[in-house]
């Protein structure tokens, strides 16, 4: 089944799922316990693609340091008051290999979920780690130079960044795996891209993964760039993604590569082969509240546009419900999920959840829906499921002064959606905390001679217009602040 141009995303934190499973069943769940009604709820909401996070092999040393942390213990019990031992897993990114964890049933019950999957048309993504090893992964064993090595220099000056490796034949001092702003991931191993050798190991195991799912989420995939990688450990090294992206569809030729990235870098990726690219700029620049920010992201390239991931909330961000007001949150929806491109859902997003759930625990604290929240996205839901936003063509308006001295026209946005059946959207936000007026510049060609009708999708609103004026002058428009409305427009005589 072919994707939409502007696919839907649901990220899952299964590991929470399933312990939410297990009280309800009295016994352990497994893949194999996720009821075929959750699937076919999630493609009837709309979504192409589900994420499992954290479904791989972890180990025993790297839970242990996320259980000894006390500065992670102290972020656990913020999240659960009533925090147990066997919350604290271990960071699903601290991975062991690339075979799916025992306790969720194994590799058997993640290809019988993925068949499952496929009946309503979702597709899996899962995650992929490309800097970095669990600290008690096999290769310290059996191939300890895939990793940075390190001096006891290294560790006097720096010992956050690096760990003594235990070994059966002879420990060796490694490097903890980081990025170049902040000290060493302590649960682990840093994988050394200036070793051929390594990135070839590497490319098999994301080959194997290729075989368990249709597309990869890679974790901070910037790091293996060559020159971050330089930057961060002074080791010259050959392009990774390139070759590992063209090995993969050479097999799997739809394959889906999603970027987790940062520092301006998503555009670099884009051109080395990812399908989308974390869209971290946008949902700074609406945390910061104002418009044109926002509306001059929008000013870039389509096909840049088309790749990029949307989003207001995943694992390593706070909960949306918790980081926006009320009225903030909607109007920031509406201008992240009916632009273009991937549109990146959270579990819990819809409900309104406000605790941010670590990569490193298997529980979730019990929380309350935001009725009222849950009421928006459904509606909100219902818009992005049109063809025209799934399918059809986007463009950001020009927004213009009401009147002269009317400052306030700068507070919004606005984009249009036309479908290949005339099916045409009007988006329009104003995105500040203040009543604006604009007049909204209309692309559609037509207008002139008849009456259109604009109704909102966001709330029982209707308003008819005069082709002719809004051909001339454009759509007008006095809005109280935030406010965020999703028109269909259609033409009445």
């Amino acid at each position: 089944m072919a994707l939409s141009r502007s696919p839907t995303l649901y990220q899952i934190n299964t590991r929470v799922w399933l312990t939410e499973l297990s009280r309800t069943l009295g016994r352990r769940a497994t893949l194999d316990d996720i009821p075929d009604r959750e699937l076919d709820r999630l493609r009837e909401m709309g979504f192409d693609w589900v994420w499992l996070l954290s479904v791989w092999q972890t180990g025993a040393a790297s839970r242990q340091v996320s259980r000894s942390s006390d500065v992670w213990r102290k972020e656990f019990e913020e999240t659960l008051p009533d925090l147990r031992e066997e919350d604290i897993a271990g960071s699903g990114f601290a991975i062991t290999g690339y075979t799916v964890h025992g306790n969720l049933g194994g590799d058997a019950a993640l290809a019988r979920l993925r068949e499952r999957l496929g009946k309503p048309g979702l597709r899996l993504m899962l995650d992929f780690v490309p800097n970095h090893t669990g600290l008690d992964h096999s290769w310290v064993e059996d191939h300890p130079e895939y990793y940075v090595p390190g001096s006891e220099l290294d560790a006097a000056q720096a010992p956050e960044n690096y760990t003594w490796a235990r070994r059966k034949q002879g420990d060796l001092l490694l490097a903890h795996g980081r990025d170049p702003y902040f000290p060493g991931w302590p649960d682990t191993l840093q994988l050394n891209y200036g070793n051929p050798a390594t990135q070839q190991a590497v490319i098999g195991e994301l080959l194997k993964i290729a075989g368990q799912c249709d597309g990869v989420r890679c974790d901070m995939a910037m790091l293996v760039l060559p020159d971050v990688f330089e930057r961060t450990w002074s080791i010259p090294t050959q392009p990774f993604w390139p070759n590992a992206i063209r090995r993969v569809r050479e097999r799997v030729p739809d394959f889906c590569f999603m970027a987790e990235v940062y520092w301006d870098l998503e555009w670099t990726l884009q051109q080395q082969g990812f399908d989308y690219t974390y869209d971290k700029r946008l949902y700074d620049r609406l945390r910061e509240g104002h418009a044109r920010p926002v509306r001059e992201h929008f000013h870039a390239r389509m096909d840049y546009q088309n790749g990029m991931a949307r989003f207001m909330e995943n694992h390593d961000e706070p909960r949306a419900a918790a980081a926006f007001s009320s009225e903030v949150h909607r109007a920031a929806a509406v201008v992240t999920y009916l632009s273009p491109g991937l549109r990146f859902f959270h579990q819990g997003q819809l409900e309104g959840w406000r605790k941010r759930v670590s990569p490193h625990l298997i529980r979730a604290p019990l929380e309350h829906p935001d009725e009222a929240l849950e009421q928006f996205y459904e509606r909100l839901l219902a818009a992005i499921r049109q063809p025209v936003v799934r399918d059809g063509q986007w463009q950001l308006l020009e927004c213009v002064p009401a009147w002269e001295g009317n400052w306030t026209w700068d507070c919004f946005l606005a984009f249009a959606w036309q479908g290949p059946d005339d099916h045409r959207l009007l988006v329009t936000v104003n995105y500040a905390p203040n009543q604006s007026q604009c007049y909204v510049r209309l692309p559609f060609t037509d207008l002139e001679g008849g009456q259109w009708r604009l109704e909102d999708q966001m709330e029982q609103a209707r308003y008819d217009r005069d082709g002719s004026d809004l051909h001339a002058h454009g759509l007008y428009l006095d809005e109280p602040d935030w406010k965020a409305r999703v028109f269909s427009l259609m033409r009445i005589s």
